[in-house]
């Protein structure tokens, strides 16, 4: 746990003297995601060589979406209806995602958000790394999310 508050602490420290503000740092969460690993409170960090599934994110002014689609050869994706809506909230320098579906709500803290990586703490202390999704052809993003 002293682990994650000190990654924590660091990574609000070192983002707050960026020269991204807050509304770049919200605009960068939008687009593609493709997981790349996950370290537990623990140290032990998980890395991930490939994932079927990308998250799709996608903000409006202060709330969003979350989905995970499946990209095909072609740059299309399949997906199903199935999103978390999330509230985002600017809260002592940080930047959270407040999630509530029919069955739970929690809250997801920023720890980095730049144009080719994305760092997610979880309510568990898990901190996700990701990369920007690089599509498998130039078709990329034309279908609807």
């Amino acid at each position: 746990m002293k682990k994650v508050i000190v990654i924590l602490f660091l990574g609000t420290a070192l983002w707050s003297c960026s020269n991204n503000s807050s509304k770049e740092k919200i605009d960068n969460l939008n687009g593609y995601w493709e997981i790349s690993q996950a370290e537990l409170p623990e140290g032990i960090i998980k890395e991930f060589k490939y994932s079927e599934l990308v998250d799709y994110i996608k903000i409006d002014s202060s709330t969003g979406f979350r989905k995970k689609v499946r990209p095909q050869l072609d740059g299309s994706f399949i997906t199903s209806d199935d999103e978390e809506i999330f509230e985002v909230k600017l809260e002592n320098d940080s930047i959270n995602l407040y999630y509530s579906t029919p069955y739970a709500n929690w809250k997801e803290t920023i720890i980095s958000s730049e144009e080719n990586e994305l760092m997610v703490l979880n309510p568990d202390g898990i901190i996700y790394t990701y990369k920007r999704f690089t599509p498998y052809s130039g078709n990329y993003g034309q279908e609807d999310q």
